[in-house]
């Protein structure tokens, strides 16, 4: 038994493809686009007298993409259709009662109107019918499934193209998070006295006021002083999430769920840091990382 290992190419979830095909008098045209979703969400309009057509496209479609709101339109029409034109009775004795229904009318109002024809009759409306002659359309529905795998592959490259531009810009937008977040780790080795500091004037501020109290909760309260300097588990998070992000644009395939869940927690941590700040320098870079992770998670909405 082989397996088949999934294709390492980012795709987005935008994209269009158009294409145009015959088979003996049938001429077609197809059209194919995408948008951003949730889910896979296939809407096929294709004519419904192609018997097992929209049953046999969705498989192929489902193939090609993992998620988006994809469209599939079929315009075909027939150069040569052998027409046969036939009477409607039922209708036809509808206008002709209508007819002297009108006339009767005229007639008590004192108007003389034009004598009808029957070629005024026949261009009233559902009077006469055409009929195309239909030929078995399995032949015809073989033939669009063949030509549909050119359309297929033209989308999917599309989609390659794009997929590629947001695997770089994603990359390039990684590449400045790292960035920001050594020179956070170089604010925040170059605060140590300052947080020191701090935390003394804290630690002294609670010792005279911790006459009677429990020890316990006095310990309790320094730990949480001292928690609410530290961001180096933050900084830690992040570039654990940098090198998350990294291995699914690597990993290719539709891992936009992936990479969108990892947004969220590259927004808690900028969050985080922006709160345990206590310093402008290293706020202003908390304030660039939300604003990147913004830009970033724009991008990732795109991926399939």
């Amino acid at each position: 038994m082989t397996t088949t290992s999934p294709d390492p190419r980012l795709r987005s979830m935008t994209g269009f493809a158009a294409q145009s095909g015959a088979f003996e008098a049938h001429r077609w045209a197809w059209e194919m686009r995408s948008v951003n979703g949730k889910g896979l969400d296939i809407r096929l309009r294709v004519p419904d007298w192609i018997d097992g057509l929209e049953a046999a496209l969705r498989p192929l479609i489902a193939a090609h993409a993992k998620r988006g709101n994809v469209t599939v339109s079929l315009r075909i029409a027939r150069e040569d259709a052998a027409v046969s034109t036939s009477v409607n009775m039922a209708q036809a004795s509808a206008a002709i009662a209508a007819l002297r229904e009108i006339a009767g009318e005229a007639a008590a109002q004192g108007l003389e109107l034009a004598p009808t024809r029957a070629s005024d009759i026949a261009m009233m409306r559902g009077v006469m019918e055409q009929n195309a002659t239909q030929d078995d359309p399995a032949p015809l529905r073989a033939a669009l499934l063949s030509d549909v795998t050119g359309l297929l592959d033209a989308f999917d490259a599309m989609r390659l193209t794009e997929g590629a531009a947001l695997s770089d810009i994603l990359s390039a937008q990684l590449a400045k998070v790292d960035g920001l977040v050594t020179e956070a780790e170089a604010l925040a080795e170059a605060r140590k006295d300052e947080v020191a500091a701090t935390l003394k004037r804290n630690l002294a501020r609670v010792l005279d006021n911790a006459d009677g109290a429990d020890p316990d909760r006095v310990a309790q309260e320094l730990a949480l002083l001292a928690v609410k300097a530290d961001i180096t588990e933050e900084l830690d998070r992040l570039r654990t999430h940098v090198g998350a992000a990294r291995g699914h644009l690597d990993e290719g395939g539709p891992v936009g769920r992936k990479l969108d869940f990892l947004m969220q927690e590259f927004n808690r941590e900028a969050n985080t840091l922006c709160s345990k700040a206590q310093n402008a320098d290293l706020t202003r870079v908390g304030l660039a990382l939300k604003a990147l992770i913004d830009q970033m998670r724009e991008q990732v909405q795109n991926v399939e």
